[in-house]
């Protein structure tokens, strides 16, 4: 699996695949962040934003390879055992993305609260940002590996159900994602700093699932 799982992130970089989604994330962090912004609210926009860019890293991933080449290294290694490499290198990038976000907003932001509240921790309010993002991350993997073959055979169908749905995952009031972002505002607010440790496992069991199932449907597909 370490073997697949370079291949993948070596395909990914030689082609470029990750830079459209890198590029996405660098704007929507200019647009959405000022320097000087309470650390925390900050956090939860970075949060929100790597949701569908992760969901894109995905899309990069499996796009990454020719089709014929693909269908070598799915008869070589199963097609299972390379859907969920696909799945893991995206995950692992969609990852760094969240480590360096987090350490860019700790150098650009300002207060970690809002004015008028009790004073917090740099450090608790970066890992809380950092569970905030990694539950994003695995929810939004688990978005993209939906929204991509095996599931779809329609390419062009991918990328507005991948936005559609991972827009749903933010805003639904029960979705992990939801959680743990609002955790981030409300702690914004208040100064009293939480964890998503529920959503995180909630979101990697959700992603486990979807892992599994379209593991399954790429062995069915290649038989």
């Amino acid at each position: 699996m370490r073997a697949l799982v370079r291949y993948q992130a070596a395909l990914l970089l030689r082609s470029y695949g990750w830079l459209p989604p890198f590029l996405a994330y660098v704007l929507l962090m200019v647009v959405g962040v000022t320097p000087g912004d309470p650390l925390l609210g900050s956090q939860a926009v970075g949060a929100a934003v790597l949701l569908p860019v992760s969901a894109w890293l995905v899309r990069a991933v499996l796009t990454a390879e020719p089709a014929a080449s693909r269908a070598c290294l799915a008869a070589a290694a199963t097609a299972p055992r390379v859907q969920l490499a696909a799945l893991l290198t995206a995950l692992s990038a969609g990852l760094a993305l969240a480590l360096g976000g987090a350490l860019g907003l700790l150098a650009v932001c300002g207060p970690v609260g809002d004015a008028g509240v009790p004073r917090t921790p740099a450090a608790a309010a970066v890992a809380a940002g950092l569970l905030a993002s990694a539950v994003c991350v695995l929810l939004g993997v688990a978005v993209g590996a939906l929204c991509n073959r095996p599931v779809l055979s329609r390419a062009q169908y991918g990328i507005p159900l991948a936005l559609a749905a991972a827009t749903l995952v933010l805003v639904a009031p029960s979705s992990p994602a939801n959680a743990a972002v609002r955790g981030l505002v409300d702690a914004a607010r208040t100064g009293r700093v939480g964890y998503a440790w529920g959503p995180l496992v909630l979101a990697g069991a959700l992603l486990a699932v979807v892992a599994a199932v379209t593991g399954r449907l790429a062995g069915r597909r290649a038989e």
